[in-house]
């Protein structure tokens, strides 16, 4: 498998760095050792229809699915604290602003920043098409379908990298550094590109790997079908204008996602509990106020319309609340 010799040569690199990664050889061996046991219960059963990987597989079910499971939990964990970590130093004021200029010199400091969003960036896509492909061979050995609902139950416990909202905000980051450079210097294999990309008035965020693979984020929002404005990120990873996204949580802006009921439900996905931990996309917001000028400025005006009127609603209320009537 050419993908297995590229993933172990770009993670023997990053284990230095004390990243984890998905156990690629570990995990074909033990579907190496499956294959072995179905061969030989067909050979028992002549005659027979071909013999498939029943519901419950002892070889996988006790070591395949919770290895996988632990390692996919233990990079989505490592890959968002670092990508926090390193955004909240890019946007960091008051004694945080200074103490990362005393760090290092804007340019090295620029310089050091935009590595680490790549780096970050291709950690996660590449972990991300691990961990699929070793699903896929899993579903071809067992001729099964238990692979993709393991994706799929992954996708509903948060442990999908490209389900992190700070991988959406990475890509920006790095927009965001590399548009303040003059001269953008070669970018090191195996990372592709990110860019912002427009189809139709569409924006879509993209980024490549290996000159094949590559992920899109697609930045309208389901709810006004518009450009997202003031974006923030539910914890299924879905994308949404703010003042849409209260509006689906049935709250209003001055209330904030926070005072959301845990029962209420993502637009699209339509999973619980997502709005408490909403993440507030303040790179992609950067990158699209910049690249959607005039939208962003007519959108702007409305917001604040919005806003006041809420909030004038809101204080109507508290006031009529506490005189009694």
């Amino acid at each position: 498998m050419k993908f297995c010799k590229k993933y172990e040569e770009y993670m023997q690199g990053k284990r230095e760095k004390d990243f984890p990664g998905v156990g690629l050889k570990k995990l074909k061996k033990v579907l190496k050792r499956c294959r072995r046991d179905l061969e030989s219960q067909r050979q028992r059963r002549e005659g027979e229809e071909e013999s498939k990987c029943p519901s419950s597989c002892a070889v996988c079910d006790g070591t395949f699915f919770p290895s996988l499971l632990e390692e996919m939990s233990i990079v989505v964990g490592c890959f968002n604290q670092r990508a926090q970590k390193l955004l909240e130093m890019h946007l960091a004021t008051g004694f945080l602003k200074y103490f990362a200029w005393f760090w290092g010199n804007s340019q090295q400091n620029h310089e050091t920043l935009m590595q680490e969003g790549k780096d970050l960036v291709t950690y996660a896509i590449i972990n991300s098409v691990a961990m699929r492909k070793i699903l896929k061979k899993y579903d071809k050995i067992h001729f099964s379908k238990q692979g993709q609902v393991f994706k799929s139950q992954a996708f509903k416990m948060h442990i999908e990298i490209l389900q992190s909202p700070w991988l959406s905000e990475l890509m920006a980051f790095y927009i965001n550094l590399r548009q303040t450079k003059v001269r953008d210097e070669a970018i090191m294999r195996p990372f592709g590109d990110c860019s912002l990309t427009f189809n139709d008035d569409k924006p879509r965020l993209s980024c490549e790997l290996f000159d094949s693979m590559k992920i899109e984020v697609d930045l309208t929002c389901s709810i006004c079908l518009d450009t997202v404005f003031d974006p923030v990120s539910l914890i299924c990873g879905h994308i949404f204008c703010y003042i849409c996204s209260c509006s689906a949580a049935s709250v209003t802006i001055v209330d904030g996602l926070k005072a959301a009921d845990p029962k209420a439900k993502c637009p699209l996905c339509r999973q619980e509990g997502v709005f408490e931990g909403a993440l507030p996309l303040d790179e992609l917001n950067i990158l699209l106020s910049r690249s959607c000028h005039d939208y962003w400025e007519i959108r702007l005006h409305n917001e604040r319309a919005e806003r006041l009127r809420q909030a004038k609603e809101h204080w109507q209320l508290q006031c009529q609340a506490f005189v009694g009537f």
